[in-house]
């Protein structure tokens, strides 16, 4: 199915705002298929035996927004942005379940590279990413939000802009100087190469 139409969405998503019942049953394999190919596109930097899968993350996502209480939709990137904050606290949540107490524990690592094969594939800790997010947002609130929508909502650059409200340009630069700030944080010399597929 190809990405559904910005303005169809973002149509049916105030109508369900305002009550419609029709509109959310139209609307509603529309984000769900967008996300379910996102969420696709993450879990293959995720580790082969995740016990969370695809189809499940969004799910639960789809669920947690349409729980949301009094939500005035603006557009199909309020949507989405949303979207990638609950993926992240579902994926978070997760890791740190599986994880228990995360000294001693197995817990759960991802890598930034979807197209670098799994074996080669530098991984990091997604609890100590989801630590540094914070960490960042206190430095650049911006930047943080940024890396949330790129790396859990798996949003192009373009896309993540219109959500924060910036340019390309200038979302560009703010990506460029959060993963070197990531990379200090994070790593000591593996590469950190841009999740999203080109475009």
């Amino acid at each position: 199915m190809s990405t559904p139409d910005p303005g169809t969405v973002t149509t049916l998503l105030q109508a369900w705002s305002r009550g419609d019942a029709a509109a959310g049953d139209r609307l509603a394999p529309l984000v769900y298929d967008d996300l379910h190919r996102r969420a696709r596109r993450y879990f293959r930097r995720e580790r082969r035996d995740h016990t969370l899968q695809p189809t499940a993350l969004v799910h639960e996502a789809f669920l947690r927004i349409a729980s949301q209480p009094g939500l005035a939709w603006q557009n199909r990137a309020h949507f989405l942005g949303l979207a990638a904050v609950m993926m992240r606290r579902i994926l978070v949540d997760h890791a740190r379940a599986r994880a228990g107490v995360r000294r001693g524990g197995s817990w759960l690592r991802v890598t930034f590279d979807e197209n670098v094969a799994w074996d080669k594939a530098k991984e990091l800790d997604l609890v100590d990413l989801d630590d540094a997010l914070c960490a960042l947002a206190v430095q650049d609130a911006r930047q943080a939000r940024l890396v949330e929508l790129r790396f859990f909502g798996g949003l192009l650059l373009e896309e993540a802009a219109e959500i924060v409200g910036v340019s390309p340009a200038t979302a560009k630069r703010d990506w460029t100087m959060a993963r070197a700030w990531l990379y200090r944080r994070l790593t000591a010399g593996a590469s950190w190469p841009d999740p999203s597929p080109p475009g």
